[in-house]
């Protein structure tokens, strides 16, 4: 499969503490190396739960991530891996799980797993039948550990899913499943899921394997409870423009970048509103609902999903993913409204326009307001980096 088959590879997990702790001891981390067209996922499962589990599976995860990315021996990876974890004071082993899965630039897809739940391929809402290589560790420390290998090409609505012990162990004990929820029921739960809802998201999917999880131990995780779900898909398109371009004979290029978009469409900057409500003959209305009091409020175009200020909105977009986490509350602000926007797509195309505004010339004007096209880099980066999206950016 050839990678214009589905552009965009979506990561995302969910997680859940053991009761009582503020702290996570499943770790999970993500790479995409632009460079290389290469996407690492991992998720480690550290000994017990707490701060020492974190520490464990924290020093896998990224053990585990580097040396994937430097296309390290997979025996040579799980045999550093083991030997440099500390020995935990009580149990007197070192020990944390481990799944990494390794997209590279061809589309081949490898998986290498020690001691976590098998990790499930589907193929639309069937299962995958994984035939895993076994490795077994050969030096004298680790000798009979086996670590399982499976590679394939991934195929458009394939998924993966991966998790830790805490989902299916989950309900050990207890009336409904005393022995755990166990693999087979976690496949059948999936399985029902992406068929009930053939497109629906890896948040969304990792997202409620955890609940379920957490349902089964009655609300009160027993363990760290994780789900990390891998999603090749076509990509949602999103089109952000700002600033009018640096020659006024390219305002119908960009009107026509504008109308021939195939995606969402955001315009920030009442100058570049205007060029397009011209160019394009569509009508601006303002709205008068202040929803954040810090900035003006958004405009209304046909056929064009938000309109907003320009380089103030912008600014607290950069602010706003600059301190994302999962329990950030985005209200319905211009800013607020950009950002869900942004998270909600995985291609996002960014359209600078290079004219100088001379209103962001004023000597008066706060000294941390930046001019357009370093926001706009601020932004991508951010975007890129924590977000893992996929980032264009064109000057005009």
């Amino acid at each position: 499969m050839t990678s214009n088959e589905f552009p965009y590879i979506e990561v995302k997990h969910e997680s859940k503490n053991h009761e009582g702790e503020r702290i996570c001891g499943d770790v999970f981390l993500s790479r995409r190396i632009k460079e290389e067209k290469r996407t690492i996922v991992v998720l480690s499962d550290g000994l017990g739960h707490g701060v020492k589990a974190n520490i464990l599976a924290t020093l896998t995860a990224k053990m585990a991530l580097n040396f994937t990315q430097e296309h390290k021996d997979i025996e040579r990876i799980a045999e550093i891996i083991m030997n440099t974890l500390p020995i935990d004071s009580e149990r007197k082993i070192s020990y944390a799980t481990f799944s990494i899965v390794d997209i590279e630039e061809d589309d081949k897809t490898r998986i290498l797993e020690f001691d976590n739940p098998e990790t499930l391929i589907l193929r639309g809402d069937k299962l995958v039948d994984i035939q895993w290589e076994y490795i077994t560790l050969k030096t004298e420390k680790h000798k009979d550990k086996q670590l399982r290998s499976y590679s394939f090409y991934p195929r458009q609505e394939d998924r993966i899913v991966m998790t830790s012990d805490g989902i299916t162990q989950s309900g050990l004990g207890m009336g409904t499943y005393p022995f755990g929820w166990g693999e087979d029921n976690l496949k059948t739960f999936v399985q029902q899921l992406v068929s009930n809802e053939p497109d629906m998201s890896a948040e969304l999917l990792a997202r409620k394997v955890v609940n379920m999880a957490h349902k089964n131990d009655q609300y009160k995780a027993k363990d760290d409870t994780s789900c990390a779900v891998i999603y090749f898909r076509r990509p949602r398109r999103l089109l952000l423009c700002t600033g009018p371009p640096y020659e006024k004979d390219k305002d119908p290029k960009l009107a026509s970048e504008v109308s021939n978009f195939d995606g969402k469409i955001v315009i920030s900057g009442a100058t570049t509103a205007d060029i397009i409500s011209r160019e394009l003959d569509k009508k601006i209305t303002d709205s008068f609902e202040f929803h954040d009091p810090d900035l003006p409020p958004i405009s209304y175009m046909d056929g064009i999903d938000l309109v907003t200020e320009g380089i103030l909105t912008l600014s607290k977009v950069t602010d706003i993913l600059k301190n994302y986490s999962n329990k950030t509350d985005l209200g319905k602000g211009p800013a607020d409204s950009i950002v869900k926007l942004l998270l909600e797509s995985d291609e996002i195309h960014l359209i600078i326009g290079t004219r100088i505004n001379i209103a962001h010339q004023d000597p008066n004007l706060p000294v941390d307001l930046e001019i357009r096209r370093t926001v706009v880099k601020r932004i991508a980066a951010l975007l890129e980096e924590n977000f893992l999206k996929e980032v264009k950016i064109r000057y005009i």
